[in-house]
C-alpha cells in the first residue's frame, strides 16, 4: 500500500481499533495489567507508523519520478522495525513477579502481537491482519481449554499421627489421578507429638486443580497445615 487514500487510512485506523479492542477486552476480563485501553492504543500507534512510512515511500517515489535527477533513496522498514522493538519496554511494563512466580508473560506476548497485527493494518493487509487477530483471540481463550499440559506442582503438607495421614494422602492422590513424582520430608519434635512435613512433587493429571487439593486434604483432621511451593 504505496498510495494511501484518506479512506483506505480512515479504514486502517478503525481496523486497527476493532483488533486492540477484541484482544484487550480478552485481557481485561482476566484482569491482567494491559487491559483494552492499552491494545487499542499500542495497535492503533503501530498502524499510525505504518502509514506514515507508506505516505513516506509514495512521496519518495512521486519526487523521483517528477525529478529523475534526485536519486533519493528510502529504506522501506526501518521505522517499523523501531515499533516492534520498542515495544518490548511497554511488554516489560506487565511483568512482574510475585513470592517467585513470573505473571504477565502472555500480556507481554500479546501487546506485542497487536504491535505487529497494527503496522499489518497500517500498511494495507488487511486479510492478514484479521486472520492474525482470530489467531491471537483462539490462543488467548480457547488453546489451554483445547490442549492440556500436565504440569509438575509441589505440595507442603504438615501433619500428625504418620501412619495413618499418608496412607490417607496416598489415597486421595491414587483416587484423583495425581501421581506423585517425589517426596522431601522432614520430621519436628514438638514434646508431645512428631510434627511431619512432606514435600510432594505432583503429576497433575485430568482436571484436578491446586485448589481441589489444598480445599479437600485441609478438611483432614491430622494434616495441620498445607501451601503451595514453586520449588
Amino acid at each position: 500500500m504505496l498510495s494511501v487514500s484518506w479512506w483506505e487510512q480512515g479504514l486502517s485506523l478503525l481496523l486497527a481499533v476493532f483488533i486492540g479492542c477484541v484482544i484487550g477486552i480478552e485481557r481485561e476480563r482476566k484482569n491482567r495489567p494491559a487491559g483494552m485501553r492499552t491494545h487499542v492504543l499500542v495497535c492503533v500507534g503501530a498502524s499510525i507508523i505504518a502509514i506514515m512510512e507508506s505516505l513516506m515511500i509514495a512521496d519518495t517515489i512521486t519526487l523521483n519520478m517528477n525529478n529523475a535527477s534526485t536519486g533519493i533513496a528510502i529504506s522501506y522498514g526501518r521505522i517499523s522495525a523501531q515499533v516492534i522493538s520498542g515495544i518490548g519496554f511497554l511488554g516489560a511494563g506487565t511483568i512482574f513477579i510475585s513470592q517467585k512466580k513470573i505473571a504477565g508473560l502472555t500480556t507481554a506476548a500479546s501487546l506485542w502481537n497487536v504491535a505487529c497485527l497494527g503496522l499489518a493494518v497500517g500498511m494495507g493487509y488487511y486479510t492478514i491482519s484479521i486472520a492474525g487477530c482470530a489467531i491471537v483471540i483462539i490462543t488467548l481463550s480457547l488453546l489451554q481449554r483445547l490442549v492440556r499440559v500436565n504440569s509438575v506442582k509441589h505440595v507442603e503438607i504438615k501433619f500428625i499421627h504418620r501412619v495413618e495421614t499418608i496412607a490417607f494422602i496416598n489415597d486421595y492422590f491414587q483416587t484423583i489421578g495425581v501421581r506423585v513424582l517425589d517426596i522431601d520430608f522432614h520430621v519436628e519434635n514438638k514434646g508431645k507429638y512428631n510434627l511431619y512435613t512432606n514435600i510432594y512433587t505432583l503429576d497433575m493429571q485430568g482436571k484436578t486443580t491446586y485448589k481441589d487439593i489444598v480445599n479437600k486434604l485441609s478438611e483432614y483432621a491430622n494434616i495441620q497445615g498445607i501451601r503451595t511451593r514453586n520449588t
